[in-house]
């Protein structure tokens, strides 16, 4: 046997000393994952990030959908390995991650110093009951309403979007113009889907499906089924256009002019325009309101599991991606929405305007909706299941004609075996 050289035991000592201090190396670079879906903007913060810390080495997991992201996610978690340094969850998955908060580090602890980056509502998302911050906020879906203006003129209602604000100022005020509409429109619904609107209004409340104890009540919360009464009312009314969202005849609906309203998270604009299509420029448009106040849809979060090797730099990592600077850089790449404090005041963001829907200051427009969210909703460790798998199909069967009453039955008696 050859002896080895002194270079040879020095670099195996050397590779020891890392692997007992927990750090995954390689070329003396500590090696971090991140997980994302979807489209987060950070191909080239990464590059930024390593460049300014060459001891760090970066690598990216991108799934092109959050469905199999999280499954992921969640079956690695349950085999106690094999999830990225960081892992980005989305804001529907949350809940589910807060049920498991166990397995992943507090922020608040491991991390540098960032209180007070983002607005209060989207910390307080990831916050759990006895305080330890679970992730870093990424971006957010502040809610407008988008609407056909010209649908609007034919149907005799006002359409300069100040001229709008009125007819979305509650939900009340917002199902009575649908009434209008239907009844001059020929045949054009009001909305686009009775749970895009459900979800929307069941959202702005203080809790969820569940209470703050994590009790079910679906019956007991008449917030639910009043949001319910309300929908299924405008259904009955003819306000829906009884369509599945992201199905091929929702994504058409859009160029057809099935329908001349649609519950408008920042990121719609961009599935409006793509859906809608060239020929329909100028007909869509958004104004800074929605019923009953604010609200958020879609956005996410930078977690730092326990299972991780390097977590606090890869602490480090995610507090710098989700910074006021790098959300600015993320939004002008892939136009993800900030939730920091100081991106949203920006003038890369306020002055971003929208050629499609008028050349209108969406960025400020939006900006503006993040401040009216009131509070983060309590979600039970079983909400996003219930709205996804209960809620939506309960409300896709009376579009299809069952009662009201039988429609909510069934909700009631799904929602709670899904909570047991």
């Amino acid at each position: 046997m050859r002896h080895r050289s002194w270079v040879s035991v020095l670099l195996l000592l050397a590779a020891a000393t890392a692997c007992s201090s927990g750090e995954a190396t390689q070329n003396g670079k500590t090696e971090l994952t991140i997980a994302t879906f979807n489209e987060f903007g950070y191909e080239d913060l990464l590059k930024e990030y390593e460049a300014a810390h060459p001891d760090v080495k970066l690598t990216q997991r991108k799934t092109g959908q959050g469905a199999p992201h999280h499954q992921n996610l969640f079956t690695k978690l349950g085999a106690g390995s094999g999830l990225a340094d960081i892992e980005a969850v989305e804001e529907g998955y949350l809940s589910q991650v807060m049920d498991k908060a166990g397995q992943f580090n507090d922020l608040k602890e491991i991390g540098p110093n960032v209180d007070n980056r983002w607005l209060k509502w989207k910390t307080d998302a990831a916050t759990t009951k006895d305080g330890k911050l679970i992730g870093y906020g990424t971006d957010i879906g502040p809610l407008a309403m988008c609407y056909r203006k010209d649908l609007f003129e034919k149907a005799g209602l006002p359409s300069d979007p100040e001229a709008v604000k009125a007819l979305f100022a509650t939900w009340d005020s917002y199902f009575a113009a649908g009434d209008q509409f239907i009844a001059k429109s020929g045949g054009v619904a009001w909305f686009d889907s009775a749970s895009q609107v459900f979800n929307a209004m069941h959202n702005q409340h203080e809790v969820g499906y569940f209470d703050k104890s994590d009790k079910l009540v679906v019956e007991t919360n008449p917030a639910i089924k009043a949001d319910w009464t309300a929908v299924t009312n405008a259904v009955a009314k003819g306000q829906s256009a009884k369509l599945v969202a992201w199905s091929n005849e929702w994504n058409s609906g859009f160029k057809a002019g099935a329908f001349a309203t649609k519950t408008c998270p920042s990121w719609m604009l961009g599935v409006i325009e793509a859906q809608a299509g060239a020929e329909n420029k100028g007909k869509w448009a958004v104004t800074e309101a929605f019923p009953n106040g604010g609200g958020n849809w879609g956005g996410s979060y930078l977690t730092v599991p326990k299972q991780g090797k390097n977590a606090k730099k890869a602490a480090e990592v995610a507090a710098w991606l989700t910074a006021p600077e790098q959300q600015i850089k993320a939004f002008k790449a892939k136009g993800t929405f900030p939730s920091q404090v100081q991106a949203l005041k920006d003038p890369a963001l306020l002055e971003q305007t929208n050629a499609y829907f008028g050349d209108i200051k969406a960025g400020s427009l939006f900006a503006a909706q993040a401040q009216k969210v009131a509070a983060a909703q309590y979600k039970g460790p079983k909400d996003g299941q219930i709205q996804e798998n209960v809620f939506s199909p309960a409300l896709q069967s009376v579009e299809q004609g069952k009662s009201a009453d039988e429609g909510w039955k069934t909700a009631v008696a799904e929602a709670q075996k899904v909570a047991k």
